[in-house]
């Protein structure tokens, strides 16, 4: 009888001459695709509606594909741009929700009050896209209204569309829901340096986008997820229904993040408010598997900052779930004015309420700064540190599926020995000691890779053992030390005359 662990060439075999067998379980290296998801409402009625089955996932080919299957200026196909402006290359899935029945559109409007002295150009911000006219002294405020309303509804890419009445153009979204409120409108966003000024004599009140109503319901969609894995999950709501949902469905009891199922993902939000607002937002929060990037008075959509927040954490979560991302650019995302942004002592205060923080440049370009989840206390109410850093939840999925791939593919079709059995070389028998060799060599890999540290301290603390009620069964007590981030560099310096 062969001690080699043959697991289809019988050991009866008598017809000449050769025959090979092929097995795979000490070749797999394979790590998974780490795909994005989009979470948010279409336009599936009316004109403009997209081909897409709401509450059905699909790859995502592109901003065009957006468009097409989402419908141009739904809230879906404006993250889908945002996303891609900041990964160009990975996975992209859209999850679309049609409108909830009972949803009201939100609607802003632009009065324009004074016609004009001299000829000039109207640079409207709607969204955060440009919107552009040629105004004259000879042009009546309602003709003023009329040109503007037909200038916006000529951009199909935004998510909203344009009547005019004498002298005022109502917008209205194109999608229906409480989300649609944070779209926002102004005027001369560039100021100065991008040649943006009102034209003489011309003058106007806008009032803000308000009353929508009625974010659609995701439990359904989420279900129909099934077993798909997504790592990175941008969302365009931030009610608390919407929150919740997303949540349990990643949650450590019985989510994607339970011993059950073990497919993991982590959510993206943004949620726009001012320093009291975000710190008051914030403490009602309390997941390690979300995060949310406060800002205020931003011309850009909530839904953009999480699409861009989102990507860029994806693009440097593949490259290396351990390095920090503070000073990630987020493209396409234009950044509040000076007066707007968070100073130190309020970024501090937010990173402690659960809220991420960004930075601006002297170019005007956002960078991310603090990246944390919303994780702040524990089940006794306790504040609780352990699950802060968005890395720390990415480091532990990679070291537990490195576990899987190695198990799964050298342990699959094992006998089970008590250590010390004496058995024939080669033959498909582990014990526990093997076991732990095993997981201590691969430790060691994953220090290697930069993913944990002290392979020392760890092969002390492994225990590896057979169950004592059921003799079928190794338990494995691991405790990994993940690596740090670099995130703060504080220096005394004391100078002597």
């Amino acid at each position: 009888m062969s001690t080699i662990p043959f697991q289809q060439i019988p050991s009866n075999l008598r017809v000449p001459f050769f025959f090979a067998e092929v097995n795979n379980q000490n070749a797999n290296t394979a790590t998974q695709n780490q795909r994005a998801l989009l979470i948010g409402p279409m336009i599936s009625t009316g004109a403009g509606a997209g081909t897409a089955t709401p509450g059905q996932p699909l790859i995502s080919q592109g901003p065009a594909d957006a468009i097409a299957k989402c419908g141009a200026g739904s809230i879906l196909a404006i993250m889908t741009q945002a996303y891609r402006n900041n990964d160009s290359f990975g996975e992209l899935w859209y999850l679309p929700l049609a409108d909830d029945p009972s949803a009201v559109a939100a609607t802003g409007s632009i009065a324009i009050t004074a016609a004009p002295t001299a000829t000039g150009v109207i640079y409207l911000y709607i969204g955060g896209q440009r919107v552009t006219l040629t105004v004259t002294a000879s042009m009546t405020v309602a003709n003023i209204a009329t040109a503007l309303a037909a200038a916006i509804n000529a951009v199909n890419t935004l998510p909203v569309t344009a009547t005019a009445a004498t002298s005022t153009v109502t917008l209205t979204s194109k999608n229906k829901c409480l989300a649609a409120n944070d779209i926002d409108i102004r005027m001369n966003y560039g100021g100065v340096r991008a040649g943006e000024s009102t034209p003489a004599g011309l003058t106007y009140t806008i009032t803000a986008m308000a009353s929508g109503a009625t974010n659609a319901v995701l439990t359904a969609a989420l279900a129909n997820l099934a077993d798909m894995p997504f790592d990175f999950i941008a969302c365009a709501y931030t009610d608390s229904v919407s929150m919740t949902a997303i949540t349990n469905f990643l949650n450590f009891t019985t989510g994607r993040w339970s011993w059950q199922e073990m497919i993991y993902g982590h959510v993206f939000y943004a949620y726009r408010g001012t320093y009291g607002a975000l710190t008051t937002f914030g403490p009602t929060l309390n997941d390690p598997n979300s995060s949310v990037m406060g800002f205020y008075d931003s011309p850009t959509t909530s839904w953009e900052w999480a699409a861009a927040y989102c990507a860029a954490a994806a693009v440097s979560i593949r490259a290396n779930p351990g390095v920090p991302m503070q000073t990630v650019a987020l493209t396409g995302i234009l950044a509040p004015p000076i007066a707007s942004r968070f100073i130190l002592s309020e970024r501090n205060s937010l990173l402690f309420d659960g809220i991420s923080t960004f930075t601006v440049d002297t170019a005007g370009v956002v960078h991310l700064d603090g990246t944390i989840t919303t994780y702040q206390t524990n089940a006794q109410g306790q504040p609780d540190n352990s699950y802060l850093q968005i890395n720390t939840m990415f480091l532990i999925m990679a070291v537990i599926r490195a576990l899987q791939t190695m198990v799964t593919s050298k342990y699959a079709r094992m006998a089970l020995a008590a250590n010390g059995t004496l058995f024939a070389p080669g033959a498909p028998i582990i014990t526990p000691d093997d076991i732990r060799a095993d997981l201590i060599a691969n430790y060691g890999q994953l220090e290697y890779q930069g993913l944990v540290q002290d392979s020392e301290s760890f092969a002390d603390g492994l225990i590896v053992q057979q169950n004592a009620g059921n003799p079928n069964r190794v338990d494995i007590g691991y405790d990994p030390t993940l690596i740090n981030q670099l995130n703060i560099l504080a220096l005394l310096l004391q100078f002597m005359l």
